[in-house]
């Protein structure tokens, strides 16, 4: 009996586990994406405030191309995390569904148990 817990227990900790990391990475899009955004306004700006909004031009604010080029990097590194939160989803519903059935076969164990040990009873009588 002990052996069926700890499996349903180990098999509870890693749906945990991964709907935990599957949290973290969609923070973390959010944050980049936010970040990203709020260069992209500060980049709007400056090159309001410049006048010049080519980034090939000779006079481009050398702080909106670092800002631009932040921001795109932010964007890629949001996109990868996309891609590993896709595999993070299917994970964690696999691991939920490995859980459910390990719960719901350790519940019939013990139903069926139970019957027998009612049964057992009630012969003895």
């Amino acid at each position: 009996m002990k052996a069926r817990e700890s499996a349903l227990r180990l098999k509870r900790f890693a749906a945990d586990e991964k709907a935990r990391k599957v949290a973290d990475l969609e923070h973390m899009i959010r944050e980049f994406d936010g970040m990203a955004s709020d260069l992209d306004r500060q980049i709007k700006a400056e090159e309001e405030r410049t006048g010049v909004r080519d980034p090939s031009h000779f006079n481009y604010s050398t702080f909106a191309k670092s800002a631009s080029q932040r921001r795109d990097n932010l964007i890629a590194s949001a996109d990868g995390l996309k891609a590993k939160l896709e595999i993070a989803l299917r994970e964690r519903d696999e691991a939920l569904e490995q859980a459910a059935r390990a719960d719901t076969a350790s519940q019939d164990q013990l139903r069926n148990r139970r019957r027998a040990d009612r049964s057992a009873a009630t012969a003895l009588r």
